[in-house]
């Protein structure tokens, strides 16, 4: 392997002018500049990481934790890889500024992460991102990091900064959309109820009806999924004869996430209703092999995966140079856009 004193013998020149050429902190000639380039060429030379690193004391590389790469749905299954996504936003704004971005998955063992934060720290990482699968609060083991960590779609106790969705704003954007079209019946079909997303998006759904002076029927707000039930259309199908067994039932129903909007449109059309003619019907999550495929075609809320990896990364890097976390807002929330489409009609009222 060439060193940088071959290739000052194959230029001609001494170390430190290679070292110049290198690192473009002193002048050279740009004659003796392309010599030096030549002779890097020509032996193939491969500047060394590590002596740049002890110098700036700046390795250029950040640290990802996920477990995206090791969580495989099955193709059958019509469901979203959020991380996934995050980390691919992640991903386009670390290249955008130069950096590196290192990334190790958990295989779904949260033992795990403690002994990839160290061996990050070994890499001599600026920074940390851990990406979780869902909105959730984590757990981080008590691993004292030497550089700034960051979490997306999650957050923790300790109070490191984070970026999340704005759950709550989402559904209820979503439901003061749906009032402008003149619903007054409008039920919400939750995720299970433990989640955080279900816990922020019922009050979302519950503060838009009473901006409206709607009356909250507890009815019209049911669990529809758990993670534990053996069987997830048995479990969306007792929420849906509730419903629609309802002296008054509702003219739209709101879904906990796409894949339960998908499993409605079956149920719907088993009992010959149509969509949106006879109900309407809404998603959450704006995924596309989904929305966009239906018919008629779903409208939703979009989760902004991209957008929150995006942002959490500039977030980081911001850190990274002031030496500084976040002032305020320490956790920031990223809007969730309604997505309209036309599994929704409006009411004459």
């Amino acid at each position: 392997m060439s060193t940088i004193y071959d290739v000052a013998d194959r230029a001609g020149v001494s170390a430190k002018t290679v070292s110049r050429v290198l690192n473009g902190d002193g002048p050279v000639g740009e004659k003796t500049r392309a010599r030096v380039k030549q002779a890097i060429h020509e032996l193939g030379y491969v500047p060394s990481q590590a002596a740049r690193m002890m110098r700036s004391n700046k390795s250029g590389l950040i640290g990802l934790i996920t477990g995206a790469i090791s969580r495989n749905a099955e193709p059958t299954e019509p469901t979203g890889l959020p991380d996934l996504h995050i980390v691919q936003g992640i991903q386009a704004h670390m290249a955008a500024q130069g950096m590196t971005l290192m990334i190790a998955d958990t295989g779904g063992a949260q033992d795990r992460v403690k002994p990839l934060i160290q061996t990050f720290q070994e890499h001599r990482v600026e920074g940390l991102i851990y990406v979780a699968d869902y909105h959730r609060e984590v757990d981080l083991p008590d691993a004292v990091a030497s550089c700034p960590v960051h979490l997306v779609n999650c957050y923790d106790a300790t109070g490191h900064p984070c970026v999340l969705p704005d759950d709550r704003g989402g559904q209820h954007a979503l439901t003061k959309r749906l009032i402008a079209h003149g619903h007054r019946r409008i039920a919400y079909v939750t995720l299970d109820r433990d989640m955080d997303a279900t816990r922020l998006r019922s009050q979302g759904y519950r503060d838009a009806l009473a901006e409206s002076k709607l009356d909250f029927d507890t009815a019209l707000l049911i669990e529809g999924h758990k993670q534990e039930a053996p069987d997830a259309n048995a479990c969306l199908a007792r929420a849906i004869d509730h419903l629609l067994d309802l002296p008054m039932p509702p003219t739209v129903i709101c879904c906990g996430n796409d894949e339960m909007a998908l499993r409605l449109y079956g149920h719907l059309r088993r009992r010959g209703m149509r969509v949106p003619e006879e109900i309407s019907i809404t998603g959450y999550d704006n995924y596309r092999a989904i929305a966009e495929t239906l018919f008629p075609p779903l409208t939703t809320v979009e989760l902004p995966y991209r957008a929150m990896g995006e942002r959490v990364a500039e977030r980081l890097l911001a850190q990274i140079a002031s030496g500084t976390p976040p002032a305020d807002d320490l956790c920031e929330l990223t809007a969730s856009p309604v997505v309209w489409r036309d599994s929704v009609t409006a009411i004459r009222t």
